[in-house]
C-alpha cells in the first residue's frame, strides 16, 4: 500500500481502521419481504471488506414496525429473525478483517414500502415535493403525511435506541450511524419547509435539529461510550436535490457547533460533489465549513469522490474519511486497485436496470 493520506490508519472513536476509505450507505432493497437480510447481501458486504475498504456502512435499516420502513424489501432490525440475518453479514465482514457500522433510519413522509400500517407520518402534514421513485416501486405523488404527536415522537426516539442496541449487542455491528440526511424523517424535522411545528420541535434551525440531537443522546445511552456513533446529514434530498440551508454559513455555524457538542464520534456529510461551495455566495464547501466550526470533530465526506484526486482534494479541505458510493459499486476493490496504481472501473448506471432486476446489479470486484 502506498503512504498517501487515504491509506493511512485511523480511528473512529475506539475502532481502529486500516485506512480512511469507507463504503457509503446505499439502498439495495435485496432483503426478503419480511425484512430479513439475504445471502446475496452477505456476499455483497463481505466483498467490500475483501477489497480493502477500512469500513463499510450498511444500507439504511428500519427501526420499528410502525412507520419507519422506507422501501419494500428493505432490511430491518425489529425482530430476532432480522437480527440473525444481519449477524451473518457482520460475521462475514469480520472474517475479512473489515469493520461495519449499521445505518439506522426512519423514512417519515418518504415511505414507499411500509407494509405494517397504512399512511405515512412526518413533523407536519406537508406533502413531500417531487414524486415517488419508480425505481423503488413508487408511483405518483407522495401522500400527505399525518403529523406526529409528542408521544409518537418519543416512541421514535426510543426505537432508534432499541435498533442501535440490537445492531451492536446482538447483530455484531462495530458502530452506529444515524441517518439524519437525504429527506428522511430526521431531515424532515430539520428542514424549514417540511417542519411547520410551533412546539419545541419546530422553529429556527437549532430547534429543528433537536430531534436529531435527542436521537443521538438516546443511541449513546443505549450503546455506551465505547461504541462509535455518528450521524449523516445533507442539504439535498432524494426528492429535492438542490435544497440549501436558508441562512448559508450562519446556519452551518449553528448546526456544526451543536453537533460538535452532541457526543457523536463522527459527522458524515453528503453532497452531490463534496468539493463544491456549499452556498452560492460562499467559496467554502460543506466539509470546510464543518472543519471551521467543529475543528475537533471527525468528518467523513461523501459525494462523487470516486476519482482519487478528488478524494485527496477533499481530504485536504478537512475530511478525515472518504465514503464512496458509485465508485465502490463499480469497484468493490477500489482501495486495492488505487493503491496498486490500477485504473478504476467507471460506474455504469444502466447495469442497475429495472427494480425487478436490482438483485443482479452488484458489479464484480
Amino acid at each position: 500500500m502506498n503512504t498517501l493520506p487515504l491509506f493511512t490508519p485511523a480511528h473512529i472513536g475506539k475502532v481502529a481502521l486500516k485506512n480512511r476509505l469507507v463504503v457509503a450507505p446505499m439502498t439495495r432493497v435485496t432483503a426478503s419481504e419480511e425484512g430479513i437480510a439475504s445471502d446475496r447481501m452477505k456476499a455483497y458486504y463481505a466483498d467490500f471488506a475483501r477489497g480493502g475498504f477500512g469500513l463499510v456502512i450498511s444500507e439504511g435499516i428500519y427501526i420499528d414496525r410502525a412507520w419507519s420502513q422506507t422501501y419494500a424489501f428493505q432490511a430491518g432490525l425489529t425482530s430476532a429473525e432480522q437480527v440473525a440475518g444481519w449477524r451473518k453479514i457482520t460475521d462475514a465482514v469480520h472474517q475479512h478483517n473489515g469493520h461495519i457500522f449499521a445505518q439506522i433510519q426512519h423514512s417519515g413522509a418518504l415511505s414507499q414500502g411500509n407494509h405494517f400500517l397504512a399512511g405515512t407520518v412526518a413533523p407536519s402534514a406537508v406533502r413531500p415535493v417531487g414524486k415517488q421513485m419508480t425505481f423503488y416501486r413508487g408511483e405518483g405523488q407522495y401522500p400527505i403525511p399525518r403529523e406526529l404527536s409528542e408521544s409518537e415522537i418519543q416512541d421514535i426516539i426510543s426505537s432508534f435506541g432499541d435498533a442501535a442496541s440490537y445492531a451492536v449487542f446482538d447483530a455484531g455491528f462495530d458502530g452506529v450511524e444515524i441517518h439524519g440526511a437525504n429527506g428522511y424523517l430526521l431531515d424532515q424535522f430539520f428542514t424549514d419547509y417540511t417542519n411547520l411545528r410551533t412546539d419545541h420541535w419546530g422553529g429556527d434551525i437549532a430547534s429543528r435539529l433537536q430531534l436529531s440531537l435527542n436521537v443521538i443522546r438516546a443511541v449513546r445511552q443505549r450503546v455506551g461510550q465505547a461504541i462509535p456513533v455518528g450521524i449523516r446529514i445533507s442539504q439535498g434530498k432524494v426528492n429535492d436535490f438542490f435544497h440549501k440551508w436558508a441562512n448559508g454559513e450562519e446556519d452551518a455555524r449553528i448546526v456544526f457547533t451543536l453537533l460538535a457538542g452532541s457526543g457523536i464520534d463522527y459527522l458524515h456529510l453528503t453532497e452531490f460533489e463534496a468539493w463544491q461551495p456549499a452556498f452560492p455566495d460562499n467559496p467554502l464547501s460543506l466539509v470546510e465549513l464543518a472543519r471551521k466550526y467543529a475543528p475537533q470533530l471527525t468528518i467523513m465526506a461523501n459525494g462523487s469522490l470516486h476519482n482519487e484526486s478528488r478524494a485527496q482534494q477533499v481530504m485536504q479541505m478537512g475530511a478525515d474519511f472518504i465514503a464512496l458510493g458509485r465508485g465502490a459499486l463499480a469497484n468493490h476493490d477500489w482501495p486495492e486497485r488505487v493503491a496498486a496504481g490500477k485504473e478504476i472501473r467507471e460506474f455504469d448506471s444502466t447495469l442497475l436496470g429495472p427494480i425487478a432486476n436490482i438483485k443482479d446489479a452488484e458489479l464484480p470486484a
